[in-house]
């Protein structure tokens, strides 16, 4: 069995997520509290009790996410999982690939948290509510999502922000030409065509201030080279040198989250397990309906901890 674990990015937060893991781990609980002091205040008030709508905003998710991604770690560690014997990549979509880096010990918990609340922020500013949009297109292929984008740019910047496999592609940029991008989806064949509830054109070139944002916070904190290899978002293939990584993550702002291409590298590279690590099921479900050679198994709960030993330990 080769295996890799996986971070979900956002969208996969819930109120109430990783309390199970705080109630039953004193790894856990140290972790919400350190990232708690990293960014001084209370955020695992927010993770574990709500308001959901706080939750959501972009500045407090990315972090939060994150939290509950490396809680999971954390106790797992403790158990006995050497990450380094037993797990042969890690990758994670989009700010989920920030949570593989801290797992993988690039940077450290407390820079993480910090890394992803200047991300969150810098994201939110980086266009007036508004001004941006983004799209899921479903049951389109790859190429015919970027005819539709290259057609629809003529109004204005229109790109694919992720490919997540499964017909599943999301395209982001300003208002006016992805909604005209996702009219031309739905004229080729789109299963369905559905602007989402967005504060902002995520993994677009309209991102290039919170890409400028991120070069400087990148360039102030320490790294080191990861102890597996990472698949980076922007390549879709490992990367496993530390100012490398630097330059992805910069360039994963406005560039296209690959995650189809991400879970066929590992199909073809003899992964056949991903462990999701950390919220939700959303990765889990993806790799499902990518490859089904691969077997995708959702790692968030005190449960769910004892049946991954188990199988990774032996």
């Amino acid at each position: 069995m080769t295996v890799a674990f996986t971070f979900p990015g956002q969208g996969s937060q819930a109120v109430g997520m990783g309390k199970d893991l705080a109630d039953n781990f004193a790894e856990a609980r140290a972790v919400f509290e350190e990232v708690d002091e990293a960014l001084g205040e209370k955020l695992s008030d927010v993770i574990f009790n709500g308001p959901e709508d706080k939750l959501t905003l972009t500045a407090n998710a990315q972090p939060a996410l994150m939290a509950v991604s490396l809680a999971v770690i954390r106790v797992l560690q403790a158990r006995g999982l050497d990450l380094k014997g037993k797990v042969a990549y890690v990758a994670g979509h989009s700010l989920g690939e920030y949570s593989a880096l801290c797992a993988a010990g690039t940077f450290s918990l407390v820079d993480t948290a910090r890394l992803l609340r200047i991300r969150g922020n810098a994201m939110q500013a980086a266009v007036p509510v508004g001004v941006g949009a983004m799209a899921a297109i479903i049951g389109l292929e790859h190429a015919d999502v970027v005819a539709v984008c290259a057609e629809a740019s003529a109004l204005g910047a229109c790109q694919i922000a992720n490919d997540n496999g499964g017909g599943q592609i999301v395209i982001s940029g300003e208002k006016a030409p992805v909604e005209k991008a996702a009219e031309l989806a739905t004229a080729k064949g789109a299963k369905r065509a559905i602007l989402l509830p967005v504060s902002a054109p995520f993994h677009s070139t309209l991102m290039a201030p919170a890409a400028e944002a991120m070069r400087e916070a990148l360039a102030g904190v320490a790294k080191a080279n990861p102890v597996v290899p990472v698949i980076a978002n922007v390549w879709a293939a490992p990367v496993t040198d530390a100012g490398e990584i630097a330059k992805l993550l910069v360039e994963q702002v406005t560039g296209q989250v690959r995650w189809r291409e991400t879970v066929e590298w590992f199909a073809a590279n003899n992964v056949t397990t991903l462990y999701e690590i950390g919220a939700g099921k959303v990765l889990t479900g993806l790799a499902r309906r990518i490859d089904k050679s691969v077997n995708g198994i959702a790692v968030n709960s005190a449960a769910d901890i004892d049946t991954a030993l188990a199988a990774l330990l032996g």
